[in-house]
């Protein structure tokens, strides 16, 4: 079967969804593969036949990149260790959420948000924790009589009604027995990326350069631009290289930060000029380096 058939997929489903949708990066290493926009909503979208697959890197960069342009970050695939994902599922890989494309269809065009999330054991669902008290406390019953119900522990009822989460079994009692809708939705796009310390690293000279003009770095690991860059309201997507290497990385790059706002520059180490390809400034690294402000480089970027 077609490696692309996938990856159609799921620009489909966007574009059915009413999303514009980057290129897809077809260039190695790639944490990413399409970015999808609708209104104030952007989308990282990794697509993955096998969601173990997504290593740690892919999923540092993923949320990197999310939590700097405002994005949500999200994997696409079909299959888990030895199982296809299950329609209307939320899975987790590194924290990151992951789905099959049937509930990326059901939540995106149809509007239906997904119930159940995998987690080591089996499936569960989040649980409405203070209504779960609430009707509890109505019902004039004690921690003790409702997990006598139940046929768990008083501490275990505590921790429901503190917001654990639970198995469908158990949910589907709780329903039954206050005659009440208790589960919590899903909703995909309310994924927060945690803030993450980075070590301190060797830096390239292009970045350097970036730097002393006082702009703030943020390095990829398998991104198809290798920095984010921040300085002032600008947010610039950066790759470094030879011309060999980095020219055919311009358009990809330019269309990506066309899709998500933001401004493209590539340093060329053996190039003196400067030129735009698309959105993509080219700039020689020796041209880089007698810039002294980071506003010079973004009067450039902006002509």
């Amino acid at each position: 079967m077609s490696q692309d058939r996938l990856p159609q997929m799921v620009v489909s489903i966007m574009l059915l969804a009413g999303y514009d949708v980057s290129e897809r990066c077809n260039i190695r290493p790639r944490s990413f593969d399409l970015i999808g926009k609708r209104g104030d909503t952007l989308l990282i979208i990794k697509v993955v036949s096998h969601i173990d697959s997504v290593s740690a890197d892919i999923a540092f960069d993923l949320n990197q990149i999310a939590r700097y342009i405002g994005a949500t970050p999200l994997i696409v695939g079909e299959r888990a260790r030895d199982a296809e994902l299950e329609r209307g599922v939320v899975y987790l890989r590194y924290g990151l959420f992951a789905i099959s494309p049937e509930t990326l269809y059901d939540y995106f065009t149809e509007g239906i948000s997904p119930m159940v999330y995998a987690s080591p054991g089996g499936l569960y669902v989040r649980i409405k924790g203070d209504l779960i008290r609430q009707m509890r406390e109505r019902s004039q019953m004690s921690l003790g009589d409702l997990a006598s119900k139940l046929g768990v522990s008083r501490r275990t009822i505590s921790k429901y009604e503190s917001g654990m989460g639970t198995t469908l079994d158990i949910a589907i009692k709780l329903e039954e027995l206050f005659n009440a809708s208790l589960v919590e939705s899903i909703d995909i796009v309310d994924y927060h990326t945690p803030a993450e310390d980075v070590p301190d690293q060797t830096r390239a000279d292009a970045l350097t350069d970036l730097e002393r003009m006082g702009m703030e770095i943020h390095a990829m690991r398998q991104a198809p631009f290798q920095a984010l860059v921040l300085f002032e309201e600008h947010t610039i997507l950066t790759a470094y290289g030879s011309a060999q290497k980095i020219v055919k990385r311009a358009s990809l790059i330019g269309n990506i930060s066309q899709i998500t706002r933001t401004h493209a520059v590539c340093v060329i180490t053996d190039y003196k000029k400067r030129k735009k390809i698309g959105k993509t400034l080219l700039i020689g690294e020796e041209h880089l380096h007698s810039l002294e402000e980071g506003s010079e480089l973004i009067d450039m970027i902006q002509d």
